[in-house]
């Protein structure tokens, strides 16, 4: 496992977990979707507390609708201009796993574009 191999080594580390906009914001007829994201999101926080001794930061981003060619094909009528792009997600992500982020752990991070 990766963490045990940071740990050992004693050089700190990040993760990034994804979850989702749902887990801070529930939607109707969402709830296994929603109850499996939300466990991604304690995973996370719980993680970042166990680690946070080892130098290890943990996060997750909550993205929203996702503009993606089977989300734009799946929802034909909605407004693509307010979901976030993946290269706008990959952002976010690449912060929060990057040298630069020396601090945040434990953040669930939304992603929601304009919506």
């Amino acid at each position: 496992m990766a963490v045990r191999a940071i740990r050992a080594t004693g050089q700190g580390g990040r993760i990034v977990n994804v979850a989702a906009r749902p887990v801070v914001q529930p939607t109707g007829g969402m709830i296994a979707y929603t109850t499996a994201k939300a466990g991604v999101a304690s995973l996370t926080q719980c993680l970042a507390a166990e680690l946070a001794g080892d130098r290890i930061l943990v996060n997750a981003v909550l993205p929203s609708i996702i503009d993606t060619p089977g989300n734009r094909a799946a929802m034909p009528t909605a407004d693509f201009a307010t979901w976030p792009k993946p290269a706008e997600l990959g952002e976010a992500i690449a912060y929060l796993a990057s040298p630069t982020n020396t601090l945040t752990s434990g953040a669930l991070v939304p992603v929601f574009g304009r919506a």
